[in-house]
């Protein structure tokens, strides 16, 4: 069985119990939950919908997520770890008063229809595992006796909190015993039944009981096509006969880094498709981690010469049938890639020779490798690891606070709002992100706030909500208003005052809280008044022409549009 065939038996399979088929979130969840830095398991684009099921009205929902977990990098190259991976799923909220939904006995058949009559697995070699009971909290005898009645279920296993029970112990958050489905002692279906809500460090009984199922589509396509590893599945097979070919080394001697550069330039090309570009922060250094350590791995196999594009075309193939976003955006990745990978290799081989001169890495060599070579520090830690040598964390992070600090005073806070620098062109578009926004308020509507920029010496990237993708004659619009706005060269305006005055005066995109009690305050004449911390050019007339480049979905009711001057 292809992963295709799979997903799309899935699919269909619970599009006929009365579900609706979701497409997949974006891999970063921006609107959903800011907090994290990507989507982690299938429910995460739900999880309002348990405490709040009238939010939804689909009673029942199925998809196949698109997800990516960082906690286990350093371990992808084993059997079993992947960094980018298909969570197959379905959900019911609201159980028993919505109309529709469900609870532990359609979910346990369900599971085990799919897995004994659509896919084919033999029933002998399946087993369950349910919560038992612990810390308080009971058995889950309701699922003890549902799977008791699957007569073909031969072995049913009792398991504690650690195994069977599902909670993010947040206040007011929801949680609940699991029932898990194993294949040849492989756990391949978590089923999890959210009856508890956790208050004040106790699960209370909750008023609204929902479902979230989890399943893996790469270990689960392993296991029903009798394969050791999720490397050898079709998911990965053309992947690995490219680093073949491009490296002239064999897999089964090399699996390791085969293995890591597969998976990383994977998830890499997802996560480029979703609106994400390699930097030193948060979603952007995963990236960049995940791409550099792809390319040393390279290196180990001999690969001299930029290969990244050449594994992003093959992933794209791959998946683009069902992930329409990847050939949507196949130049974007393109791009990036050549960019990091031209980046890092201009340094890798320095930074690879001045590692091999130290006898002991001190947390200075590991900071200096990391400020001069670009070697993130995860990068310096594995390449210790093979030559048997430990690095002084704590000496690294106080090397790394004291260059915050540095750049702090240097800039004198000026690094703000999505600024990467505070050169001349930097300040300039930043002046015309106000004056576009304020354009975009004009045109589209007043309710228009930021929601999130990032500004380099080259162009602006600006995030805003609204539901619908820009006509032509939107956009030209905007333009046409921020380059009159230049012409007229008005003088940009700097006042500093009390918060709850500036307030009166300004529309603000952020939570006023996270502003201080005195304010600064930029007026650009009467056309845009906005709370900022700047820096800005002195009037509109020395920003030149105007362009808007392109405009684009970033998640759901966010669109983004980037923008130069010339």
């Amino acid at each position: 069985m292809t992963a295709e065939e799979l997903r799309e038996n899935f699919l269909d399979f619970f599009k006929a119990k009365g579900h609706t088929i979701i497409p997949s979130a974006s891999l970063v969840p921006r609107e959903i939950d800011p907090s994290v830095l990507f989507t982690t398991a299938g429910m995460h684009p739900f999880k309002q919908y348990y405490l709040n099921p009238d939010e939804t009205s689909d009673a029942r929902i199925a998809t196949s997520q698109k997800c990516v977990r960082t906690i286990d990098i350093d371990e992808v190259g084993d059997d079993t770890h992947l960094t980018f991976f298909e969570m197959l799923g379905n959900f019911s909220f609201g159980y028993p008063k919505k109309e529709n939904s469900y609870f532990k006995e359609e979910t346990i058949k369900f599971a085990w229809e799919f897995l004994t009559e659509i896919l084919g697995i033999e029933k002998s070699r399946i087993y369950a595992t349910y919560f038992h009971g612990e810390k308080e909290i009971p058995e889950d005898k309701e699922s003890l006796e549902i799977l008791k009645s699957i007569s073909d279920l031969k072995e049913i296993k009792p398991q504690g909190t650690e195994d069977n029970f599902w909670s993010l112990g947040v206040e007011n958050s929801p949680g609940g015993p699991t029932v898990e489905f194993y294949v040849d002692g492989i756990e391949v279906w978590n089923c999890v039944f959210n009856e508890y809500t956790f208050k004040k460090g106790q699960y209370e009984l909750s008023e609204n009981k929902g479902v979230d199922t989890g399943m893996g589509l790469e270990r689960l396509l392993a296991v029903v096509d009798k394969k050791k590893t999720v490397f050898e599945t079709d998911l990965f097979v053309s992947i690995i006969s490219k680093i073949e070919e491009i490296s002239g080394k064999k897999y089964e001697d090399n699996q390791k880094s085969f293995r890591i550069i597969s998976d990383h330039i994977k998830a890499a090309t997802f996560i480029i498709a979703d609106g994400i570009i390699p930097s030193n922060v948060k979603q952007g250094y995963v990236l960049r981690r995940l791409i550099r350590r792809a390319i040393r791995h390279g290196k180990i196999l001999g690969i001299e010469n930029n290969f990244t594009k050449d594994i992003a075309e093959i992933v794209i193939s791959t998946y683009s049938n069902m992930y329409l976003e990847l050939k949507e955006n196949g130049n974007k990745i393109f791009e990036e890639l050549e960019k990091e990978e031209n980046k890092f290799r201009k340094t890798l081989a320095g930074g690879l020779k001045e590692f091999e001169k130290l006898t002991a890495i001190t947390g200075k060599d590991a900071f200096n490798l990391y400020q001069t070579y670009g070697f993130p520090l995860e990068m310096t830690e594995e390449l210790a690891v093979e030559k048997n040598i430990k690095i002084d964390k704590d000496e690294f992070e106080t090397e790394f606070k004291k260059h915050q600090e540095l750049s702090r005073t240097a800039s004198a806070g000026q690094f703000k709002g999505g600024l990467a620098d505070t050169s001349e062109q930097t300040k300039k578009l930043h002046t015309a992100a106000h004056l576009m926004l304020a354009a975009i308020r004009k045109i589209l509507s007043g309710d228009i706030i930021q929601k999130g920029s990032n500004i380099t010496e080259e162009r602006l990237r600006f995030d805003f909500n609204y539901p619908e993708k820009l006509t032509k004659e939107q956009i030209a619009e905007i333009e046409n208003i921020v380059n009159q706005k230049i012409v007229e060269n008005i003088p940009v305006e700097m006042t500093e005052m009390p918060k709850d005055e500036a307030l009166k005066l300004a529309k603000v995109s952020f939570d006023p809280a996270k502003y201080g009690d005195i304010v600064k305050v930029y007026k650009i004449g009467d056309f845009s008044i906005e709370l900022c911390g700047g820096p800005h050019v002195e009037n509109t007339g020395q920003l030149g022409k105007f362009m808007i480049k392109k405009e684009e979905s970033s998640s759901a009711g966010v669109r983004r549009i980037k923008a130069v001057l010339e």
